[in-house]
Parts: structure tokens; sequence; C-alpha cells
């Protein structure tokens, strides 16, 4: 096998992926594809792990579901003994339909329904994260109508700005999520939790932002969260039990990225909170971190099959596959950019032409790769990009009435469908004669 430097590897010419040929799996459950490499799921676990063991911390790796959420992933959540945050009664319904352990699930959400609460209550979620003011409103009733109780967090808005796009920064004062700090708005809402003997007040959250190349952010964040530990418990005589930092590690998606290790973000984090409380002579809270992207994006691949081409003289040339942002609209809404290679092809060299690789949806914006160099390319050959695991088939759409790819996990070279492409007959299912 040879492995590139994008990180993939090969036998006879093909890509592999999990020691399974990428152009033998398009074969066989049709593309377009989504694959994920599991080994590569389990093993990213285990480097946030052993960063936190390392450091002699209390933790918990909880898996940011709206990534990607099914039910073969939050089977294998549970083999890694992980916790998951989830951000709808679509996910906590798939979280049970997994045998996912409610006890290890916290609650997301900035206009979580009276449905989703108590579902959420009924269920034994582990922990609520309370977004404002209305939603504590709601949950409080909700406890009161059901006689329990349940553990809750808030969210906070730093007033940190992540580097990052401007629809991924979530830290900042100017915020749909959480309560603002300077405002007094969290101080409020704790005076408010803390009053509720039904609710019991585990800690607080917050999160900057995603796709974060830079660790001082997250630094910062952790420091803040510490010092508002501080302040809170100088007035109110309450210590968060845990502090959790959120996501949003970056990774790599093209060969301009550069982004450092996730574990490192995680890493610094644990290190500036450990520094930061006993500065301010507090206990060491538990650590929790949610990460999603930095999960699950690397161990995911697109196969598509391609068709028609098109050139245009002293421009470029369009290589049209059979996918795009109805199965991956992240280039088309944020502008990302991705790496693909031939999966057929994968050791040629490339021509010296450069093409853009065009989706099949009737819009001009649905260009999935603006500029790559391939190998000559024919029709029937198979695209393989990388790094698509992440929000890609999470926001997958039947637009244009086109059906939503299979998965399929592989693993020590052996695959397995975990969701069925959509049939026509699914599309209309829920359709009603007029």
């Amino acid at each position: 096998m040879i492995k590139n430097d994008f990180d993939y590897e090969t036998k006879n010419n093909h890509l592999m992926i999990g020691g399974v040929d990428s152009v033998e799996l398009a074969h066989k459950y049709g593309t377009p594809l989504v694959v994920y490499d599991v080994s590569k799921i389990r093993e990213q676990i285990s480097h946030f792990k052993s960063v936190f063991e390392d450091n002699h911390v209390d933790y918990e790796v909880s898996y940011a579901s709206k990534a990607f959420a099914s039910v073969a992933t939050y089977q294998i959540m549970k083999q890694e003994n992980c916790h998951i945050d989830v951000v709808s009664g679509g996910e906590i319904y798939t979280a049970l339909k997994a045998g996912f352990p409610m006890d290890k699930v916290s609650f997301h959400g900035n206009n979580k329904s009276a449905e989703e609460l108590k579902m959420a209550v009924e269920n034994h979620v582990g922990v609520i994260m309370l977004d404002n003011f209305h939603e504590i409103e709601l949950l409080s009733k909700i406890l009161n109508d059901l006689d329990t109780q349940t553990n809750v967090m808030l969210r906070i808005t730093p007033g940190i700005s992540a580097h990052t796009h401007e629809y991924d920064q979530t830290g900042q004062v100017d915020s749909k999520f959480g309560f603002d700090v300077e405002s007094k708005q969290a101080e409020k809402a704790l005076e408010i939790v803390l009053n509720n003997p039904r609710m019991n007040m585990l800690g607080i959250h917050a999160h900057i932002g995603s796709q974060i190349f830079e660790v001082n952010g997250f630094v910062m964040a952790a420091e803040k969260l510490v010092d508002l530990s501080a302040d809170w418990h100088q007035k109110f005589g309450y210590q968060p039990e845990v502090l959790n930092v959120g996501g949003g590690f970056g990774i790599k998606y093209s060969e301009e990225d550069d982004p450092i290790a996730p574990e490192k973000f995680v890493d610094a984090i644990v290190k500036a909170i450990k520094q930061r409380s006993n500065q301010k002579g507090l206990n060491l809270p538990a650590i929790w971190i949610e990460p999603g992207r930095s999960i699950i994006g690397p161990a995911g691949y697109n196969l598509y099959t391609i068709g028609s081409r098109k050139d245009v003289p002293e421009i470029k040339s369009y290589i049209t596959v059979d996918g795009g942002m109805g199965d991956n609209i992240r280039p088309a809404l944020y502008q990302a950019k991705y790496e693909a290679v031939l999966a057929n092809k994968a050791n040629d060299e490339p021509e010296s032409n450069a093409v853009r690789i065009a989706g099949k949806y009737c819009e001009s914006g649905d260009i999935l790769i603006q500029n790559i160099n391939l190998p000559h390319i024919e029709p029937g050959d198979v695209l393989a990009m990388f790094a698509t695991g992440a929000y890609g088939y999470a926001m997958a759409s039947n637009y244009n009435l086109n059906l939503k790819p299979a998965v399929v996990f592989v693993e020590n070279g052996q695959d397995k469908l975990v969701i069925k492409r959509q049939s026509y007959e699914d599309l209309v299912r829920l359709d009603l004669e007029y």
C-alpha cells in the first residue's frame, strides 16, 4: 500500500478506506455514497481521552451529535464510553433507538419546545443546557407537572469571538445562544436556578465557534469560565461541578489548512483551567468538551460517479458528479474547500489543467470543488472527497427531489450498510393528495 500526502492509502491503484476498496464500495452500494472509517473515529476519541487522563482530571468527551447523528453513530459512541450532546427531539429519539444511556446525554438548543423538554425529562436525559429565560420557565413548569428534578447547566456567551466564518461564531456577545455575562443576564439566570429546588445547577457551558485553528480563544474562554466561577462562589457560595468548554476544534479540509492536532487544543484548555482554578483557590471541576467535527469529519468520505463534462475555452472545464449540494451543502453555504482523488486512478499523475467539480442540482452555485488537478477523467470514474464526515449527510436535503445517499461504515476490512439509500417511494410517503 502507498500512503499519500493527504493521508490516504491505495492498493492496486484504488483508494482504500478502512481496509476496503472504495471502488468496490461504489459498485456495491451505488453513488453518491457516504463512507466512514470507524477506526479513525475511535482513534480520535482515544486521543481526547488520553489528554484528560494524562492531566489527571475528571472529564467527559461529549460527541456533538449535530455533526452526524444516526443509530450506528450513537452505538459507536456507547462502545467508546462517550457522552453525547443532542439538540432536538429527533436526536433524543435516535439515541433512544440506539440504546444509548440517557444519563450520558446533554440537551442543547436555543428554542427547545415544551414537548422536547418533556421528552428529555421523562427519558431522564443527564443534563439540560439552559439557553434563555423562557426555557427556564418552560422547564420549571414541566418539572412541577411531573413532580421531578433534573440537572441543568447554564450556557453563557463569554464575549469571545472565534477566528472563523461569521456563521460559525457563537461565543460573542451578539449571538442567538446563551446568557450574556457582561450584562449580568447569566448572573440573573443563576439566581433563578439556584432558587428552584427542582433544578440541580451542575455547571457552566460556553462554546466559542467552529472550525477554529487557534488555541488562544479556547484558553481565554476557559479562563473566563473559571473567573466567573470564582465570582459566583464569592457572591452566592456556588461552585460549578462541571466546566463545559464546548468544541469547535478545526480539522484539515484542504491543503491550505494547517490545524494543530485537536487534542492539543484540549491539553491547553485543561492546563489553563487547572492553573486558573489554583490561582482562584477553587476546587478543580470536571472538564467537558463537545467535539463533533474533529471526531467524525476526517473519518468521512463522499464517493461520486463522474458523468458529463463541459469545457469552457480559456476558462475551465466543469466535471459533473451524481451528487452535490444535496449531500454536501457546505461549499455552497460556507464556501468550504475540499480535496479529492479519482478513487479508481488514485496513484495516476494529475493533468496540468485544473477542473471544477460541479454537482447535478439546478443551482449555479452547486460547485463542490472550484479548482483541482486530477488524472485524465472519463465518465464512470469514481471521485472520492476527503473529510466529509461532518455536516454533510447531517444537512442533506431532497432538493430537486433527489434521493439522500446511503451511509456505510467500514472497519478492519469489513463494510456494513448503516443508513439505506432513500427510494422514490420514500420521497412521497408523507405526501397527501389534494
